[in-house]
Order: structure tokens, then sequence, then C-alpha cells
């Protein structure tokens, strides 16, 4: 056992093909915690099996599920993972030498996250090493309540660990199509919210210009097909999640 006692947290849903992958590297823990969707393949069962708590949740946004998540665990210090991430050895050592100790340096750490996409590591643009704070004591620090693309919110000095974890992003162009359906259902929802409104003039421009700057700008030009999947879906999302606004601002209209 960690002399600071750790949570492993993952929210899941339908995550048979990936999570026991995930839960290898988490037993070190000294619980794992899981929020479920209501999957209806054997994403429970597998997680039972590692000895998880699981609870189960109604999905209403990840950020609502997360918060909810980090209310379940049982030791204030989260590590949050995600169902499709893997951490590597080097960093379950360096997190567990870190915590061995009497005091520890920060209220909250970044780790390394490398990007696999298509079964390919990114080795080049800013997506081969991307530091995501998701290690953190959660009475200093806690999830933003947004529907997707929520992060921790913490003000205070961060710490950083060297080492990495891999996120298995998308492994087929089907799940492509299936997150960036979802995750633009969601954000145009949180649009509407705010009364957003769709300019077309700006709209025409959105995809070559997202494209553009994924694929250039960033680098992944470098990163050969997969790179360029990668900026296509980051093109496309751009202007997907404005085409669902409009049509639920139209929607609106129409309802009244």
């Amino acid at each position: 056992m960690n002399k600071h006692q750790i949570s492993a947290a993952l929210i899941t849903f339908n995550e048979e093909s990936n999570i026991a992958r995930t839960l290898e590297k988490l037993t070190w823990c000294d619980e794992i915690v899981i929020v479920d969707s209501n999957s209806t393949d054997k994403t429970v069962e597998i997680c039972s099996s590692f000895g998880a708590k699981v609870f189960t949740k109604k999905f209403n946004g990840y950020g609502e599920q997360k918060r909810y998540l980090v209310e379940q665990c049982s030791f204030d210090w989260v590590l949050s993972i995600d169902a499709d991430e893997v951490l590597t050895d080097e960093l379950i050592e360096e997190i567990q030498s870190e915590f061995s100790k009497e005091s520890i340096s920060h209220k909250a750490y970044y780790l390394n996250r490398k990007h696999v996409y298509l079964g390919k590591i990114f080795k080049y643009g800013y997506l081969r090493n991307t530091p995501v704070l998701r290690l953190f004591n959660r009475t200093f620090a806690n999830f933003s309540n947004k529907k997707v693309h929520e992060t921790v919110e913490f003000k205070g000095k961060k710490g950083r660990f060297k080492n990495a974890f891999y996120h298995f992003t998308a492994n087929t162009v089907e799940q492509i199509n299936y997150k960036k359906n979802r995750y633009a259902t969601l954000v145009s929802e949180e649009y509407f919210k705010k009364k957003k409104r769709v300019n077309l003039l700006l709209l025409i421009f959105k995809y070559p210009l997202a494209f553009i700057k994924e694929y250039f700008v960033r680098g992944n030009i470098l990163n050969g097909y997969e790179g360029y999947v990668w900026s296509t879906y980051i093109a496309e999302y751009s202007v997907l999640k404005y085409l669902k606004l409009r049509e639920r601002n139209k929607q609106s209209k129409l309802g009244k």
C-alpha cells in the first residue's frame, strides 16, 4: 500500500474490448472505483473480476459523471484514467516513488499522455507528449462540470511526472465516426444552453482552417496516414458541432 492512498477512478460504457488492459495497470492502487453508464456488454463483469467497486449512473455528460465518480472514492488522492488509457510501468514506478515519501510536494500532478491512433503511436507534433492533470487531491481539485472536454480544475502549483501513459484514441474508422458524432452532440447541447448562434460565413472557412492548423501547423503531417486521418477528424468535428447547434436552434424555433 502507498503511504498516501490512491483511488484509481474510471467511467465506463461498453468498454469490454479495452477495460482489462487498463485495469491490469491499476492493481497497485489502493482501490479501483468505476462508474458505469448501464453497459450492455461484459464491462461490469470484467471490472468486478479485478475487485473494482462498481457504481451505476445514467450518463448526463462527462463532467457530471466524473464529479460523481470522485465522490465515490474512499481516498482523497484520485488517479483519473479513461477506459482506453494504459499506464506504463515507468510511470507507475515514478508515482509509487513519489507517494512513498512522508510528504508530497504538490496537490495535483500532470501525467504525460501519448497519442495512439489507429494502432500508431504519434511520434511527432503536439500529441506525441501532452501533459494532462489526472492525479489530484480531491480536497483541493475536481473536474469541471462541462458535458465534454472536461478538465481537472486546480489553481495552485502543479507537479509533473516525467513518464507517460498511452491513450488508445480509436482503433477503427467506425470508432472515429462514433466519437466525432457523440462529442459534437454534447458540445452542441452546451452551445445551445449558452444561446450561441451559427455564423455561416465563419463556418465556410472553419473546415479548411482547422485542417491546416492540425495537419501542418501542429505537425501531424509527420505522423503519416494516421496523422492525416486525425487532422480530418478534427476538421470535421469543428464543423459538425455547429451544424448540430444550427439544427437545435431551428427545432427550438419550430417548437415555439
